[in-house]
């Protein structure tokens, strides 16, 4: 079997499928019913994390690790846990990473990579794989600059493959995968550039962005 090429996970993404590795590395494709995804224009923060970004604890930066983040986001979250980001996977992402079509969020404390968080750009769809934290919070903030940078883009589309308890509490719902693949053909035939925002003007004037009830 071939390995796993960046023109391959274009294609997948564009016909709703994603590549898993098993624990041996065996990949797998997938293309959940119902499928998960997070309405870009209500997602509000949780009350707790507005101190933390109009504090500005981290500094952000997108797109200067992708590789590491990667890495990060591949660990094993407990001993008993197994990871589905193989080196494979990281190696094709990597290859989209520099072809423009993956990028990054990331947090950093003192020029300390702490959190962040990766995924997929085509048209106006933005396709979240995982995210990690070693400080509290770090991956949390990433994920609010993702939102804020989705919404000055105008994307469409967030997808998060699957419903669990984390991509909940950033407002996750769960449609039919008809319904899905309406919309990703939708915002494949927009045009949305996921080029870093002016982050300056970001945090003074949407640090607490839909906070408010």
């Amino acid at each position: 079997m071939n390995k796993l090429s960046a023109d391959d996970l274009i294609y997948g993404y564009i016909h709703g499928i994603f590549p898993m590795a098993d624990a041996d590395g065996t990949l797998y494709w997938y293309a959940p019913d119902p499928r998960a995804i997070i309405p870009i224009d209500t997602y509000k923060p949780a009350r707790s994390l507005r101190p933390v970004i109009n504090q500005n604890q981290f500094e952000i930066r997108i797109n200067t690790d992708f590789e590491q983040v990667m890495r990060y986001c591949s660990l094993p979250r407990s001993e008993s846990d197994s990871t589905w980001i193989s080196e494979e996977i990281i190696g094709a992402y990597t290859d989209l990473h520099r072809m423009g079509l993956a990028h990054s969020v990331e947090t950093y404390i003192e020029n300390r990579l702490v959190g962040g968080l990766y995924g997929v750009s085509l048209g106006a769809a933005f396709f979240g794989e995982s995210m990690f934290h070693l400080v509290s919070n770090a991956s949390k903030v990433a994920f609010h600059y993702l939102i804020l940078t989705l919404r000055q883009q105008k994307f469409q589309l967030l997808d998060t493959q699957f419903i669990n308890d984390n991509v909940r509490r950033y407002g996750a719902i769960e449609i039919p995968k008809p319904d899905y693949m309406k919309l990703l053909k939708s915002a494949l035939r927009k045009k949305a550039r996921f080029n870093e925002p002016a982050l300056e003007h970001l945090f003074k004037n949407h640090a607490g962005d839909s906070i408010t009830e």
